[in-house]
């Protein structure tokens, strides 16, 4: 038993240690050459390794995608029936996700000579200046401590004049960094704004979003909240990304020359192996920002449709109603936050844990290297020279240790960049693909019956008549109103339009708009500025009381017009509301003339409207269903002296002497088109209406 001790207590002597780690380093120095080839050859075999199976994962991935798109279209899973059980994409860093941050970027950055490019590289420059400065004040800080504990005062003193020097080209470079980075995200949020504008404000893209298909619910969101945060990530990735990656090559590069190339790799072996297992543990957080981005959008569109619909939930005392929706919506965004928020707390105690005290640990083996161990190339150091070695590899290793937590870190970062990518790149999809005149709508049960009917299109043509023929009239959710609707309106051919509500009169002004698709038939039809629409509500424009008269030109296309203020104010004494003018502080003033103007004025407003446009036809719904027979003949007479062709909608029979055609709607799918005689037709009427009396009497 004492024999055992004395073994034991040999073995962890001190000096045995110490012997055995010098046989150990002296084994080491002589194969040095043989140890470093076959580290640098796992090393790249390790490389290549993870790149071949990043690759097969992606290959996987693809195919993967493929077969479930071709099993999609031979079920018509995609099709426009099925719109709403198509499901949400999975937001993760994919080819997919590189494909579409390739596809933005070269919407925020134009070109090389675009002023995004110049920031770039201007914001690189300080990049690299500012490790540059790193790399300078860690080797003063190993001096000036080695002076200190040398007791040399003028050279500490000349080391603390050094310091207070370079902080005045650090300061600036890191005011820089952050000037850069936040003009950046301005310039992309600038250059994408713009993009998404052409595209959302040109061929009734807003209209289709909104009403002609199911895809996007929250354009508004996408436009101004996610594109922002999109710039914003985007921006900060690359000063999060670059620099970092800048830091840990340099750092690395002179660490391995102050403490040997193997211990640097072996630290940064185990580095990785922590880092691939935190990888992955990090959770999905590129599609729970997705979700999130989604989830704010459904609330936010909660209370915008709570503010379109107020009058009518108002009337139905419908408030408790609407509360419990706006609250699920509510309570289902926080509770995605809370989950996100638990998630986010266990990573990042893992994640400290790991990159500050594990990696901390590593560190501090690393930079006792030389001054326990000899290494080879370097002479022996004295306490002064050890000193300042571990003080400026230590200042390398924190420097290094938290570029690399830095990149880590990002990792989540770029996964919340998917996440907008993702929702962004969407956006312009859909746009791209509704203007191509493809539409995802969840349709009546009845729609299914007439797929072929959907997939079809018709023929549109201008020119300088309008003409039906043989057009189905079918709504956007499938429903189909009239089967084959045949009509014509030439110049000086009034045409009025009667029918019960949802019969397809206002859906007809849709087709005849652009608004809707053609599903069949022919169309013809002059060019959309030869045709002017007024709906029985008018649309009044933000802006002065001139913009309300000549919407929706503005005062530059006014003048190229050659015409003035005062030709505008003699079109206002026609309809009898040239006081608006003085009354409401001239033509200039800016008011919210929705709430300014009575139903009645807004009416004559626009009336005033379609005599400045002056088109050679009118749409005219309702438009004078506010108004007396004298304002009403007034318009008409006027409009008819203009030249403008008429086609009205209205069941106000003093309105059947300005008419010469008549385009009746049963309700039920059929209808009548026919020459207009006002005359015969009151005395028709005032039969029907007597005869119908007559029977009343002879019953009561």
């Amino acid at each position: 038993m004492a024999a055992q001790s004395k073994l034991i207590s040999y073995f962890t002597s001190e000096r045995s240690i110490k012997d055995a780690i010098g046989r150990l380093a002296s084994w080491y120095v002589g194969r040095r050459t043989t140890i470093s080839r076959v580290m640098y050859v796992v090393f790249a075999a390790a490389v290549a390794n993870r790149v071949r199976n990043t690759i097969n994962t992606q290959k996987a991935a693809a195919r993967k995608r493929a077969e479930k798109e071709a099993e999609e279209a031979a079920t018509g899973g995609t099709t426009r029936t099925d719109a709403g059980k198509t499901g949400k994409k999975k937001v993760e860093l994919n080819r997919e996700f590189f494909r579409n941050l390739w596809k933005l970027l070269k919407i925020v950055i134009p070109g090389i000579r675009s002023k995004e490019m110049r920031l770039l590289v201007s914001h690189s420059f300080f990049l690299v200046l500012r490790t540059l400065i790193s790399l300078y004040v860690a080797d003063l800080d190993g001096k000036m401590v080695s002076a200190l504990v040398r007791g040399k005062g003028k050279a500490f003193l000349l080391c603390v004049v050094w310091w207070m020097g370079v902080a005045v080209p650090a300061t600036f470079t890191n005011s820089m960094l952050s000037y850069h980075q936040s003009k950046l995200a301005l310039q992309y949020r600038t250059r994408l704004t713009q993009h998404i504008h052409d595209q959302y404000l040109s061929k009734m893209t807003f209209y289709a979003l909104g009403n002609l298909d199911d895809r996007i619910k929250n354009a508004d969101q996408l436009i101004t909240v996610d594109v922002s945060r999109f710039s914003n990530s985007l921006s900060e990735l690359y000063s999060n990304l670059a620099k970092p990656t800048l830091d840990m090559i340099i750092y690395n590069y002179q660490l391995s020359r102050n403490v040997g190339g193997e211990a640097l790799f072996a630290m940064s072996l185990l580095v990785n192996l922590s880092a691939n297992l935190m990888r992955a543990l990090t959770p999905p957080f590129g599609r729970y920002v997705a979700d999130e981005a989604r989830l704010e959008g459904e609330f936010r569109f909660g209370h915008s449709r709570l503010i379109d619909y107020s009058e009518e939930v108002a009337m139905f005392h419908g408030h408790e109603n609407e509360k419990l929706g706006v609250d699920k919506s509510y309570f289902a965004l926080i509770k995605h936050v809370n989950y996100i928020l638990r998630r986010r707390l266990y990573h990042g105690i893992m994640e400290d844990f790991v990159i500050k005290y594990f990696w901390g640990a590593l560190g501090l083996l690393l930079c006792s290297v030389p001054v326990f161990f000899k290494i080879p190339g370097v002479n022996a150091l004295s306490l002064g020279d050890r000193t300042e070695s571990f003080v400026t590899n230590r200042r390398l290793l924190l420097a290094s240790s938290d570029a690399f937590g830095r990149i880590m870190f990002s990792y989540k970062e770029i996964t919340e960049l998917a996440g907008y990518t993702s929702r962004v790149s969407t956006l312009l999809d859909v746009m791209k693909d509704v203007q191509k005149g493809n539409f995802e709508k969840a349709l009546v049960t009845s729609a299914k019956e007439n797929s072929a009917l959907l997939s079809s299109r018709g023929t549109v043509s201008e020119g300088t008549s309008i003409e039906f023929t043989d057009v189905p009239i079918i709504s956007p959710n499938g429903d189909v109103l009239i089967e084959k609707l045949t009509f014509h309106v030439r110049p000086d051919e009034h045409l009025l339009i009667v029918g019960p509500n949802g019969c397809g009169k206002s859906s007809l002004f849709r087709i005849l708009g652009g608004l809707w698709p053609v599903y069949g038939g022919t169309v013809v039809k002059p060019p959309k500025e030869e045709i002017f629409y007024i709906p029985q509500r008018p649309y009044l424009s933000k802006g002065t009381l001139r913009q309300q008269i000549i919407y929706p030109h503005s005062q530059s296309e006014q003048i190229r017009r050659g015409v003035t203020d005062d030709d505008l104010y003699e079109i206002l004494k026609i309809v009898e509301i040239e006081s608006l003018v003085d009354r409401e502080g001239g033509w200039e003033a800016e008011k919210e003339w929705k709430e300014v103007l009575s139903g009645g004025l807004q009416q004559r407003v626009a009336m005033a409207r379609l005599f400045y446009h002056s088109p050679k036809y009118a749409i005219l719904d309702e438009c004078t269903s506010s108004q007396d027979l004298d304002t009403e003949r007034i318009m008409y007479e006027t409009a008819k002296h203009l030249n403008i062709t008429l086609i009205t909608v209205s069941h106000r029979k003093s309105l059947w002497k300005y008419h010469t055609n008549i385009l009746q709607f049963d309700g039920q799918g059929s209808f009548i088109f026919a020459k207009l005689d006002a005359e015969k037709r009151l005395a028709l009427e005032e039969f029907v209406a007597r005869s119908e009396h007559n029977l009343l009497n002879l019953y009561s």
